[in-house]
């Protein structure tokens, strides 16, 4: 068969189409000569991916007038005419068979490597290999990774192809997550063109499980090479392309590109665009990335979005799924378009966008009985998207948004007017209630948007809020079912904990409070700019405005409130007085900013409800304390009857005290309040959690007057705590947690306490007292935790971290309770820090919780080891038999594990791990038989150092250079062989690499150079060890050694200088706290008055700061992941500090110094820097010079 001309550039347009995403195609599926037979006088043959040409439909792309340029069709001609020509050159017989051969090599060897793939990917699935198995399977995969040249194309080609949906959803995780790991960070890991082709193509034709996974490895892709590095220009082109043949715009089923996934990709693009990408421009200009995907594709997908409305429109009723996935895809589309910025080619659409979206949430039901099925789902979601737009519209783009806001208002009226039906909604349906109250609060702070809405205040009290505060039988079934969710969302509290986003609990009781107290506030339109963020106003200016003219709240919503009655025991029968009371007490709770402008005398009119007493906490008069608390102590006190429960009460009144204590409203006497609290914590586990934050508040707010109970409470508070911890090891229960947070707590404040009492009373009894009866107190609950369950060092291999950082703060008081040595005897301290030891030899919790008590007990440990002979703290006996002759882990021992680990793995705590590394090494006495142990702590910790700096070696001098350098400086000290046999192993520059990188931080030139005395006398204590080494070794004359001198010189004077200066700032600090304290009082009313001059930081101004901050931190030093705030403290040096660092150089310098000063040329300065300080010592560097 002969094609004919027309047919002919058909296929010519198929094949370019499917080449624009599938290059590598041509190369591994399709033989080259397959593509000679599109010139005429060959056999037609369509690539299997060739796209047919979009049908007509009403909304379908146009291929000129939405998406190409006029010269299109023009310019893809002429490509073919040239790929026609190229084809004709050779011989496609020859061809053919080269290409087939070569097809079927690379299919086997694609094929024996995919397998085994395949295999382990199954592995990590599970069955009935078990936990270890899927460990191993991964173990495999991470070393397949790196020696497996294609490994990531292998994994697509699983994800997409893969035999069943375990095993391609396997390879699409693992994918995603070794790209998430490697991509800008791997230089071995390319992404190429080729990847990203085969990418965009499974993409586009994966089902939505996969799409699920892959779509986030487009999104790691597509942040680095399109919106950081602009290495991808065809994106969008193919992206515009791919939507306009995709099968539900072209209107033909058998294409195999979905519209949903295009939109999809399009989505997952235009994300990262959500957020400003430069915090160092003031007001950035809208990214030309984004630009360019406005003009591309949102507009003309808006024509499509408009077609697809009108459709919904027409059927008054539910349209397919894939059009209601794609209505809600685009509004996405736009919301992240528009959520920073305002591209240029999009706001001319906007009014005609907006209409769309009113028809949208125009066709929802907020009647009782709504469509069930997933494409209203789909519909609901697309309303929810609808109105944070709105909310965007609103917030950030007024300039586009002021003349739309009469029908945004009017369409959110429509909707909160339902709000009578609220108890028969569901989740979804009510979400779209609760954004519709935003969305109208955001336009009442606007002026244009108060004109529009003020008309409307009194029926959107009536006809809104009332209904969506008052009780209703939701509420009845959610309390029944849950009371403590039910408190959460509805009675929010301080003392509740949230992590993560919970959507559910942006209730539509919670946006009409909001609403409630914005309407409150208002008084009219702002005057001036349009802009309400633009105005400066001191708070002088504020008051004497806000005594001029009334606000709504006093004109509207406090009459309005106040026409409900209370409850008696006459109208408790009725049950609509009882909800509308509910809803009027809980509008109180969302006064309180427009109540904290008004005389106390408003809100001590109020009748006291625990939770509206919270929420008021700021606004209450100073001589309502007395009563407030008798109130609030009275509901507490509350124990259940029979047929009632009294819990929420207790748990409103704990959360109202929570609040007034944040206020500074203290109560009047504290010793009550404690005890009442203490005694109600019980086996309840809920209302316990909340009593042990309570008991937090109290220790934060509270001064001298609650810390000297402290060892009153320790004692009860330990017996009911051991109530909650579960025999042999098991989890410890969050009650449990709660109450080692609080005993922590508690210690913290004693220690504070006592240490501001022995300033005045050095010697006093009643402080070490109280010391001694914590110490004991929390012996007693370690022991019941740790030591009474079956011993967990011989039953299991890992300990649960639960506590740990709280149970390290409780042992570090333990040890600081020990006044002799029968102390540690009684106190069983030996065994405690065994276990101890054990516990964080095997830590895995450094993103989950703090560790910086780990670290204070470690350096108290060594103390007290110093101070007392603690059992098996350096080693430990060998166990007798029928154990095996394998002495455990001593105290130290499993201490080091800790300490190394966090050097090599974890960034966040490197800075404190490093410090311990020092007190370690050179604090403890070593006998020639631990001798063993210090190596072995030498080892694992030059171990890690090294690894984690030859890791960061190859970017720019950075601040964790010092500590990984220094930790490796203390092991060489101790054990130079074994040092520098660990460095010369590592191919990164070895044991050289590490020496010149000392030199390099030991000069003061250096960005990142020592700072600190005891930095100082380490590094200069290590250059002196590496120079006398290079001598033994006759290495001296190389550049290093003569790098190590010159440093050395430096270093010496930089410390001389440090030590110089240490006296002369502790007399300016003497003379500096006296002056303060002096000047305390002038301070305080300097302060008072300051409020005045306060005012509120406009959106400008905000900008401009952050922007400053931003520049900022780039011109200075890179602060990389790290606790940077602990790289100025003073390292702990033991024994090093007992030498005197400047006779150890210059005796050094005496011996050797034919072979140091052997052409050695000191630079001026320096030259100038030793003489002034070493006068006398000068002339040795002189006579050889």
């Amino acid at each position: 068969m002969v094609p004919s001309d027309r047919s002919f550039e058909r296929a010519s347009v198929a094949a370019f189409e499917c080449l624009t995403f599938t290059p590598q195609a041509l190369a591994n599926n399709v033989a080259l000569s397959d593509f000679s037979m599109l010139i005429p006088n060959h056999a037609l043959v369509y690539h299997p991916l060739a796209l047919p040409q979009p049908a007509s439909s009403s909304f379908a792309f146009h291929p000129h007038r939405h998406f190409f340029p006029p010269d299109y069709e023009l310019r893809r001609r002429a490509s073919f005419s040239d790929l026609t020509l190229a084809r004709v050159s050779a011989s496609a017989g020859d061809r053919r068979r080269s290409s087939s051969t070569r097809e079927r090599r690379g299919r086997g060897g694609a094929m024996e490597e995919v397998r085994p793939l395949a295999q382990l990917l199954t592995a990590t699935l599970g069955g009935s290999g078990g936990g270890d198995a899927v460990r191993t399977a991964t173990a495999a995969l991470d070393r397949l990774a790196s020696s497996l040249p294609r490994f990531p194309f292998h994994l697509l080609s699983l994800a997409t192809g893969g035999e069943n949906q375990g095993l391609r959803v396997a390879a699409a995780t693992y994918l995603k997550n070794y790209i998430r790991r490697n991509i800008g960070e791997n230089p071995s890991l390319e992404v190429g063109k080729e990847f990203k082709d085969q990418l965009m193509q499974a993409l586009l034709q994966v089902e939505p499980e996969i799409l699920k996974v892959l779509v986030e490895v487009f999104k790691f892709v597509a942040e680095v090479e399109f919106v950081k590095q602009c290495l991808w220009p065809e994106l969008v082109p193919e992206l515009r392309l791919a939507i306009q043949n995709s099968d539900q715009i072209s209107n033909n089923a058998n294409c195999k590109w979905r519209t949903v996934n295009a939109l999809t990709i399009l989505h997952a693009l235009i994300r990262p665009f959500q957020y400003f990408l430069n915090p160092k421009v003031v007001a950035e200009p809208v990214p030309p990335q984004l630009e360019l995907i406005a003009e591309e594709i949102l507009v003309p997908l808006l024509v499509v979005f408009h077609s697809l409305v009108g459709k919904v429109k027409a059927t008054h009723n539910m349209t397919d799924i894939s059009t209601e996935k794609i209505i809600l895809i685009i509004c996405k589309c736009i919301h992240f378009a528009v959520r920073s910025h305002m591209p240029s080619a999009l706001a001319p659409h906007m009014a005609s966008f907006c209409r769309d979206l009113i028809e949208i949430l125009d066709s929802l039901t907020f009647d009782s009985v709504a469509p069930s099925g997933n494409e209203y789902l789909q519909r609901l979601k697309a309303g929810k998207r609808s109105l944070l737009i709105f909310c965007v519209l609103i917030t950030r783009h007024r300039k586009h948004s002021d003349k739309l806001m009469p029908d945004i208002v009017s369409c959110a009226l429509s909707i909160i007017k339902y709000s009578s039906n609220i108890s028969k909604l569901d989740f979804q349906t009510e979400r779209i209630l609760s954004l519709a109250f935003d969305v109208i609060s955001r336009v009442l702070e606007t002026g244009p948007g108060w004109r529009i809405v003020s008309p409307h205040f009194s029926s959107i009290l009536d006809s809104a809020i009332m209904p969506s505060l008052a009780m209703n039988e939701k509420d009845i079934l959610e309390w029944e079912e849950d009371a403590d969710e039910y408190i959460r969302k509805n009675l929010p509290s301080e003392l509740e904990d949230f992590s993560g986003w919970r959507e559910d609990l942006f209730t539509a009781r919670k946006s009409a409070i909001n609403l409630l107290g914005v309407m409150s506030m208002s008084k009219g339109p702002p005057m001036g700019s349009s802009k309400s963020t633009s105005s400066k106003r001191k708070k002088g200016e504020k008051s004497k405005r806000n005594s001029q003219q009334s606000s709504v709240g006093e004109l509207l919503v406090l009459p309005f409130l106040s026409k409900f009655p209370v409850p008696t025991d006459d109208n408790a029968s009725q049950s609509t007085i009882l909800n509308n009371y509910f809803a009027v007490l809980t509008a109180y709770g969302g006064l309180e900013d427009f109540l904290r402008d008004k005389q106390p005398g408003y809100t001590a009119t109020l009748l006291p409800a625990n939770w509206v007493v919270g929420e008021l906490s700021s606004c209450l008069p100073e001589d309502m304390s007395s009563e407030v608390y008798s109130h609030l102590l009275k509901a507490l006190s509350m124990t259940d009857t029979t047929d009632t429960s009294c819990y929420p009460v207790r748990v409103a009144a704990a959360g109202a005290m929570a609040k007034l204590f944040e206020n500074d409203y203290p109560p009047p006497e504290w010793l009550p309040l404690l005890q009442v609290v203490i005694n109600r914590i019980s086996n309840e586990d809920e209302e316990s959690c909340i009593l042990f934050e309570l008991l937090n508040s109290l220790m934060e707010a509270g001064n001298e007057s609650v810390m000297v109970h402290i060892p009153d409470l320790v004692l009860p508070l330990v017996g009911a705590i051991s109530k909650f911890l579960p025999p042999n090891m098991e989890p410890v229960p969050q009650v449990a947690e709660k109450g080692f947070a609080t005993l922590a707590l508690l210690a913290q404040c004693w220690e504070t306490f006592i240490s501001e009492e022995a300033n005045e009373h050095e010697t006093s009894e009643k402080c070490a007292s109280g010391r001694a009866i914590i110490g004991r107190a929390f012996s007693v609950l370690l022991q019941e935790a740790w030591l009474k369950p079956k011993n967990l060092l011989e039953s299991q291999t890992t300990a649960p971290p639960s506590c740990i950082d709280h149970s390290s703060t409780l042992l570090r008081s333990i040890m600081l309770s020990v006044t002799e040595i029968n102390s540690i005897l009684e106190l069983k301290l030996s065994e405690l820090l065994l276990f101890w030891a054990h516990l964080i030899a095997d830590w895995h919790a450094w993103e989950e919780s703090e560790d910086s008590s780990v670290f204070d007990c470690i350096k108290e440990v060594v103390r007290l080891s110093t101070e007392y002979e603690l059992a098996e703290f350096l080693s430990r006996r060998v166990p007798s038999p029928p154990a095996l002759p394998v002495p455990p882990l001593s105290i130290i021992e499993g201490i080091g594990a800790f300490v190394s680990e966090a050097i090599a793995q974890y960034p966040s705590a490197m800075y404190r791990a490093c410090s311990c590394v020092h007190m370690l090494l050179h604090t403890p006495s070593y006998s020639p038989e631990t001798k063993s142990v210090q190596q072995s702590l030498v080892i694992a910790f030059c171990q890690a150092a090294s690894s984690s700096f030859y890791r960061i070696q190859r970017k720019q001098p950075s601040p964790r250079w010092k500590s990984l350098l220094l930790v490796i400086a203390s092991c060489h000290l101790c054990f130079p062989d074994t040092v520098e046999e660990i460095l010369t192993r590592n191919q990164d520059g070895g044991f050289a690499a590490w020496v010149s990188a000392l030199c390099l931080v030991a000069s003061p030139s250096c960005t990142i150079h020592l700072s600190g005395e005891s930095e100082i006398k380490l590094c200069v204590r290590a250059l002196v060890e590496v120079i006398e080494r290079l001598l033994e070794q006759g290495n001296f004359a190389s550049g290093l050694g003569r790098e190590c001198f010159s440093s050395l010189l430096e270093a010496t004077a930089k410390l001389k200088e440090v030590e110089d200066n240490a006296e002369e700032e502790e007399e300016e600090e003497e003379d500096e706290v006296q002056e303060e304290s002096g000047d305390e009082d002038e301070e305080e009313t300097d302060y008072e008055d300051s409020d005045d001059d306060e005012h509120e930081e406009t959106q400008e101004e905000f900008l401009e700061r952050y922007a400053k901050a931003a520049i900022d931190l780039e011109d200075s030093i890179a602060v990389e992941e790290g606790d940077v705030e602990n790289e100025d403290l003073e390292l702990d040096l033991g024994v090093l500090e007992e030498f005197d660092t400047q006779q150890l150089v210059f005796s050094l310098i005496e011996r050797h110094r034919e072979v140091l000063l052997k052409g050695q040329v000191l630079p001026p300065q320096l030259a100038s820097t030793l003489l002034g300080a070493f006068p006398e010592q000068f002339s040795l560097l002189l006579q050889h010079r």
